[in-house]
């Protein structure tokens, strides 16, 4: 179809004519659809695309100036734009990337494996500062939770000795820790 029939369609739609319209449909929409098959990439989408292209042709009609320009690009612009439109509508790629960041993570951050680190480290240097029988303990308490009768068993002391090592013990790892 030639560039002046198109026009002519394109001037009839603009009147209401509903004949001229199913026209101008079955001679453009091959193109069209390829504009918006192109640029969306999914078929569903292009032919969805393609009905509020017409939509809109049909609306818009009356303010196509023949005299401005080629009636073909016109349609073009109008599926192209359209397009486009529904492409900037998805979600974004990247703005799912960033939702997956803001999920929890489990793990500590590299600042907080740091400090990590060096308290562990500092509490190494502070349990030798204990005698070893007394390090010992309380490792085995407050690490692998040991019951103070458990200790004391181990240790073949009376349960309030135990308690009171452990107790000082604690009292001494602060006082090196506030160091």
């Amino acid at each position: 179809m030639q560039g002046d029939e198109i026009k002519n369609l394109i001037g009839r739609v603009a009147l209401g004519d509903r004949t001229a319209f199913a026209a101008l449909y079955n001679q453009t929409a091959p193109k069209l659809l390829a504009i918006c098959l192109r640029i969306l990439k999914d078929r569903g989408e292009a032919e969805e695309a393609l009905q509020d292209v017409y939509i809109s042709i049909w609306q818009r009609a009356r303010s196509f100036q023949a005299a401005s320009g080629s009636s073909s690009a016109w349609l073009s612009a109008i599926a192209r734009n359209r397009s486009i439109d529904l492409l900037r509508a998805r979600k974004p790629i990247a703005d799912e990337l960033d939702s997956a960041y803001d999920l929890a993570d489990s793990a500590p951050d590299p600042e907080r494996q740091t400090v990590t680190k060096d308290e562990g480290r500092r509490i190494d240097t502070c349990m030798e500062e204990l005698e070893a029988d007394r390090a010992v303990a309380v490792k085995r308490a407050y690490v692998e939770g040991l019951s103070y009768q458990e200790l004391s068993d181990q240790f073949g002391v009376p349960l309030n000795t135990m308690r009171t090592w452990l107790r000082r013990s604690l009292l001494k790892l602060r006082e090196c820790m506030e160091r």
